[in-house]
């Protein structure tokens, strides 16, 4: 598994600032109503900036370093805006920092994942014309244009139930299997440098063409970007082609690119299959190890590798304020209960033993794709939401199925989604030394933030243009693709090109081949021995990441060998500089974007000092 990249530098940064526990803040005091106040803000501009991305190009950037950025900037001009007019001021820790930014990112998800740029407008009349009323298996039954009531109350449904998901691996993700999350780890470096006399070592921020993904080639262990690499050169390199030349044979050649019935259905389906063994792996790894332990009485959980002295303080802290396992429990069970209730109400077709079934498989396939996140930095959300939505189509069949189906894709990909962001703010906060508890509560108070922001601001395209049409800026490009992916999947598997299953099946079994091998042989061989989840990335996404992965790897292994102690102390500060300036360029990109300027592509130097 992943080994932490947590540098010296960074632990003398919070040795220097907490040297006794009484500085860093109880959980309640790092939630603050400035902070509140500053995360409500920003995640209105957050909201907005991502519908435009989403109902234009279809590709959301991450925000987590530039909630963290801006959240210090507001709180800091708050501060002294009190401190001008004779106020005391409240010290504006980090953990705090790292709570506004939690609550940004939870806030502004949901109008990334809440479907307001895919399954939302899949749904609404403007679709189902532009697919065709004579196309078969597009009826006018399956058709919900969007309200805001009602999109409200699905998202308050469907939101929270991911955050509880999870929680309870929380220690085994970050502490067990020490998963790097190299975007969140990146968002504490950032969050660190602004709150120690040491800040200014984080002093530049560079980038090209990709830097996020040679920066996580930077943080990631080498295994990872290896495999990525080999799962590049075995589907790019010999499956797509030889599949594509079955073209005529397995599926028709005439299919466009986006068509599950032909090499799109491979693309997906086989990179889920390969998703799905490592994580179904790993799933029941962590549930035979926790039961042994009960049954043992032991503590030693067999994942965790002994911490070192300097990773005591980070361990103490995350530990420190713990979320019960009966709590998380309860707390997915309950709001299981009531959606399986009312969410049948908004779509007829969707019966609630459907619904109870979407919300069994769900926390199976957020762990996957919060393992995933945790090794390549790469949310697939969606991809898993495909799943669901396949499922139930079929299993609802033509007399609804496309509105149950998209119904179901909302379901998942919100639960996902969510999931996600918390193990990955849950890494921020371990590296800020923030509680574990009061990542959670920002999650939660950010999410009831978003499931009123993200409709509001989303109804504002939705009144002032033509959401939707082909001709107008606002396309949505997603819908059509989706509402169609529904129709197909109303006959079910049948209807993949042929061997696609059989391929399918393969994959599934060498990915637990895989697995069982790592485990099954020393540690000087299984270092070796590639991982089946990030080998399955690149199947779908694309082999472009994998070459940025790599050379991000290539250099930590050359630095490695000239000088191993700077490599230490500094592959994570350059890694989190990489991320850290190109996920900031968000900003004045989508500011330029709002305004229809394209900026010339350029390298650009950045620097905050003290």
């Amino acid at each position: 598994m992943g080994t932490e990249q947590t540098t010296p530098l960074l632990l003398k940064e919070i040795r220097a600032v907490d040297s006794d526990e009484e500085r860093i803040p109880e959980w309640k005091d790092q939630i603050t109503i400035r902070g509140l106040v500053v995360s409500a803000i920003l995640g209105t501009i957050f909201c907005i900036i991502i519908h435009k991305f989403s109902l234009t190009v279809g590709i959301i950037p991450s925000f987590n370093m530039a909630s963290g950025l801006l959240g210090f900037f507001f709180v800091k001009m708050w501060t002294g805006f009190q401190s001008k007019f004779g106020f005391s001021v409240r010290p504006f820790t980090r953990q705090e920092n790292t709570v506004i930014q939690t609550c940004v990112v939870a806030c502004c998800g949901l109008a990334a994942s809440g479907g307001f740029g895919s399954y939302f407008i899949s749904m609404d009349e403007k679709t189902y014309k532009l697919i065709g009323e004579d196309y078969p298996g597009n009826r006018a039954e399956d058709v919900k244009n969007p309200g805001l009531l009602w999109m409200m109350a699905f998202l308050f449904l469907v939101s929270f139930i991911g955050l509880f998901s999870l929680v309870p691996l929380r220690k085994v993700m970050i502490l067990g299997y020490k998963l790097t999350y190299p975007s969140g780890t990146a968002t504490a470096m950032l969050i660190n440098s602004f709150h120690t006399n040491t800040g200014a070592e984080l002093a530049g921020f560079y980038f090209d063409f990709n830097p996020t993904l040679v920066g996580c080639g930077l943080i990631c262990p080498h295994i990872v970007s290896c495999s990525v690499l080999l799962g590049s050169i075995i589907s790019w390199g010999f499956l797509w082609p030889f599949i594509s030349h079955r073209s005529g044979d397995w599926y028709p050649a005439d299919l466009g690119r986006n068509d599950f019935k032909g090499l799109n259905g491979y693309k997906v389906f086989i990179a889920m299959s390969l998703i799905l063994g490592d994580g179904l792996y790993n799933l029941i790894k962590i549930i035979l190890v926790t039961i042994n332990e009960i049954c043992s009485k032991t503590h030693n959980f067999p994942i965790v590798k002994e911490a070192s002295v300097k990773q005591n303080k980070q361990d103490e802290v995350f530990l420190k304020d713990g979320i019960p396992f009966w709590f998380a429990a309860s707390g997915y069970v309950g709001l299981a209960a009531v959606s399986s209730a009312v969410i049948p109400m908004i779509f007829p077709p969707y019966k609630w033993y459907l619904v109870i079934l979407s919300y069994i498989i769900a926390p199976v396939l957020a762990f996957c794709n919060s393992y995933g996140i945790g090794l390549t930095d790469m949310n697939l959300e969606f991809s898993y939401g495909k799943i669901g939505l396949f499922m139930i189509c079929s299993l609802v069949g033509s007399q609804g199925g496309v509105l149950a189906g998209l119904a179901a894709f909302g379901v998942l990909t919100s639960i996902i989604s969510a999931a996600g962001d918390l193990m990955q703010d849950f890494r921020t906060g371990y590296l800020t030394l923030s509680s574990a508890k009061s990542m959670f509560v920002s999650q939660l108070v950010g999410t009831a933030m978003g499931c009123v922001i993200a409709p509001l601001t989303f109804w504002l395209y939705w009144s002032a243009f033509d959401v939707g049409s082909p001709d107008g800026p606002y396309k949505a490009p997603y819908a059509v693709t989706l509402r169609e992916m529904a129709i197909i999947g109303i006959e079910g598997l049948s209807e993949l090109p042929k061997h696609c299953l059989a391929i399918c099946h393969g994959f599934f079994v060498a990915a637990l081949g895989i697995d069982l091998l790592r485990d099954a042989t020393p540690r000087k061989v299984s270092q070796f021995i590639p991982i089946p989840m990030a080998m399955a990335v690149p199947f779908y996404v694309g082999a472009y990441l994998a070459v940025d992965l790599f050379v991000g790897t290539v250099i930590l292994f050359v630095w490695e060998r000239i000088n191993k102690k700077k490599s230490e102390d500094y592959a994570g500060i350059v890694a989190s500089g990489l991320i850290c300036g190109d996920g900031m360029w968000t900003i004045p990109s989508a500011i330029l974007s709002i305004f229809r300027i394209n900026p010339p592509n350029m390298q650009v130097f950045w620097s905050f000092c003290k």
